[in-house]
């Protein structure tokens, strides 16, 4: 199976993926990722942070923006090629965190699509904000 090619795409076009962010996500999150910051995994130290609780670390959140790239849109064989991040809100565990990608430019010359990707909080407040290049899957050969 492949996701849809550049021919497949419109500007317009939306793909989403939610989770709840766990403690355990956090902890294997901070296991895979060597980023062992007190702020994330020490909860006596956050509680005297400006957030007050520990924090789900950016990158968690923004990868949910990998998923829905690569397996909703434009889905698998998508050769992600770059993605700016700006992280505006933090997220703590129990947050449910919806990522958002829609289709912006389709620079067909270049076999490229540009993307807004973001993610937003259970209460509509966007948490990551960004835009990613991908390169599509290309149509199979016959």
């Amino acid at each position: 199976m492949i996701g849809k090619t550049i021919d497949e795409l419109k500007v317009g076009d939306t793909a989403k993926f939610s989770k709840t962010i766990s403690e355990s996500d956090v902890y294997l999150f901070a296991g895979v990722t060597g980023d062992l910051n007190p702020a994330h995994v020490n909860e006596d130290y956050a509680k005297d942070t400006y957030f007050k609780t520990r924090v789900a670390h950016g990158m968690l959140s923004a990868s949910f923006i990998s998923t829905v790239i690569g397996t909703m849109l434009p889905g698998p064989g998508t050769i992600y090629m770059r993605q700016e991040v700006s992280f505006l809100a933090p997220v703590i565990i129990g947050d449910t965190v919806t990522a958002i990608v829609e289709v912006a430019e389709i620079m067909a010359d270049k076999k490229r699509i540009r993307l807004k990707t973001y993610c937003i909080n259970q209460e509509n407040k966007t948490v990551v904000d960004g835009e990613a290049i991908v390169s599509p899957p290309r149509a199979p050969r016959h």
